[in-house]
């Protein structure tokens, strides 16, 4: 493997700033998705998709023989979150911000791409640029896109920075990484009347009273434990900000928790029978938003990513615990690949993500493009130059 020069180091930087300037939301990814895919075709790729789940890209780089598909998958979009920041390069979209580190993640894999200009010895390497990460969507829609069993990984790996942790650590952990979520979206309807006659109506004041107590009661166990469960009340509205009506309807939204899937569906149940006795003569809908499987890390894969991280002379974490957020990755681990998700740290300091003066550390590039082309040497060997 020969690591990036600084010379590819600083073009990625530079692209990175772009991708910063204009950060697209999940769903909405279509120009970032139009400059990868053009970088990926003047890194030569052999092959290119298009539009995959959405706007996802993928791109495939093939050895001279038959072997094991590996597939790197990172993330194209950007947050609903207005930037604070004094960076020549902070977000000129209002309301929008690349401010959890995908910009960098998508300029790892470039790296990832240069260094294949060499190619594989055997089997193939895919990178995919994911659209919707962020609210759950995006795995699910680009394995069910027709096109997805030409692209089928039997290893697939991917990473997140994760600030807090020293820069350039390297996490790991098998089994249980990252956990499951899902928005549960409760929608109360009864009947609304005159403020003078409350009787007159039928109100959801106290079915949702009752319900912002009940359902965080829910939550049990500490996150490693089988049983953690987590539910967190996130919005709560009731009729309309007036004097002279008393309300007829009412909204709750509850984030669920929980470090396994069978767990989350034992807790989404038991959320749903609550709401149920809660309901009396109200009307009730209950939707589901958000859905994010657990990443369950393969034991194989991280493995590999370990003995890699540590040929590379990377400090390693290997992390007691689970992450208390969700990833949507773990639907391509649960597809069937022999998946890891690595965890680098963004420094001690450095500002949490989803915070509107989060930004990317430019160090990480480097660190985690040699990371990963190393996991290439590793399956599938070097073609000779």
């Amino acid at each position: 493997m020969a690591a990036l020069t600084q010379t590819q180091v600083a073009m990625l930087t530079a692209l990175r700033h772009e991708l910063h300037r204009r950060p697209e939301i999940s769903g909405d990814e279509l120009e970032t998705a139009k400059r990868i895919t053009q970088e990926l075709i003047s890194l030569g790729a052999d092959q290119v998709w298009r539009n995959l789940g959405g706007h996802g890209v993928a791109a495939a780089f093939n050895g001279a023989v038959d072997g094991p598909t590996v597939l790197f998958r990172c993330e194209l979009d950007g947050l609903p979150l207005h930037e604070i920041s004094d960076l020549a390069y902070k977000s000129e979209i209002a309301g929008r911000g690349h401010l959890c580190g995908h910009d960098g993640h998508m300029v790892s894999m470039l790296g990832v791409a240069m260094g294949l200009v060499i190619r594989p010895a055997s089997g193939r390497v895919i990178l995919l640029f994911q659209p919707a990460e962020e609210n759950g969507a995006g795995a699910k829609a680009v394995i069910e896109d027709l096109r997805w069993p030409e692209i089928r990984p039997d290893y697939a790996f991917a990473y997140h920075n994760v600030p807090g942790r020293p820069l350039g650590e390297i996490g790991l952990r098998v089994g249980p990484s990252n956990c499951a979520s899902r928005g549960m979206q409760i929608l109360l309807q009864g009947k609304s009347s005159h403020a003078a006659a409350p009787e007159d109506g039928v109100s959801p004041a106290a079915g949702m009273a009752n319900l912002m107590q009940a359902l965080p009661a829910l939550s049990s166990g500490t996150i490693g434990a089988e049983d953690f469960a987590l539910a967190t009340l996130t919005h709560a509205k009731l009729g309309e900000p007036t004097f002279g009506i008393a309300p007829g309807h009412g909204e709750l939204r509850v984030t669920l928790r929980c470090m396994t899937d069978a767990r989350m569906d034992q807790l989404a149940h038991e959320a749903r029978s609550l709401v149920e006795g809660y309901s009396d003569d109200l009307s009730v809908e209950c939707h589901w938003n958000d859905v994010f499987l657990s990443v369950a890390n393969d034991l194989a894969a991280t493995g590999i990513a370990r003995t890699v991280a540590q040929s590379q002379c990377r400090t390693l974490h290997e992390m007691p615990l689970p992450m208390r957020w969700s990833e949507d990755f773990g639907r391509i681990g649960g597809d069937g690949a022999k998946a890891a998700l690595l965890y680098v740290g963004a420094g001690t300091d450095h500002p949490q993500l989803h915070n509107p003066d989060y930004d990317f550390p430019d160090a990480l590039i480097p660190i985690v493009s040699n990371l990963f082309s190393g996991v290439v040497d590793a399956i599938l060997g070097r073609a000779r130059v």
